[in-house]
């Protein structure tokens, strides 16, 4: 059984990394949620409290950044306050519609918002780019924040 568990994790977590650059996976929870697998099955031996505490803030920073990343992307071009609150609807809406939902949501959000707020229409596109533009990094911020667990993960293991 132990090694159905481990299998069970490895899956997790490798399904995890993919998660982090695929959106229709929730990719840090699953490789947060091999680890604490992993860490049950050997009786927390190596990996106790702390290590899966620290493992854990890096996962919740990692699902902030997921979260704000197209609305500060927006904030960075100098969006209004519409196109923010549109970046941020647009990506829980998003949420709901896929993959397409998730790349076209916070774009078409503060796109909607900055055209609300009576801006032309190039600067609503320039403030929709600089939402993307929030997407791209938050999901390199991600997929670093990722490996960093699983590094941890792997040091925890060793020790």
């Amino acid at each position: 059984m132990e090694i159905a568990l481990y299998l069970l994790a490895a899956l997790l977590i490798v399904g995890g990394l993919a998660g982090t650059v695929l959106p229709i996976l929730p990719g840090i929870p699953m490789i947060f949620g091999g680890i604490w697998l992993v860490a049950a099955v050997d009786g927390y031996r190596h990996l106790g409290a702390g290590w899966l505490l620290v493992i854990g803030a890096l996962g919740a920073l990692g699902v902030l950044v997921d979260f704000v990343a197209g609305t500060m992307g927006a904030k960075r071009v100098g969006a209004s306050p519409r196109a923010l609150w549109g970046a941020t609807l647009g990506t829980l809406v998003g949420m709901f519609l896929g993959i397409p939902g998730l790349i076209l949501g916070p774009f078409a959000g503060a796109l909607l918002g900055e055209l609300s707020a009576g801006t032309s229409v190039l600067r609503s596109a320039h403030v929709g780019v600089g939402t993307w533009v929030g997407l791209l990094a938050g999901a390199l911020v991600k997929l670093v924040l990722s490996f960093l667990m699983v590094g941890l993960f792997g040091l925890a293991m060793l020790l």
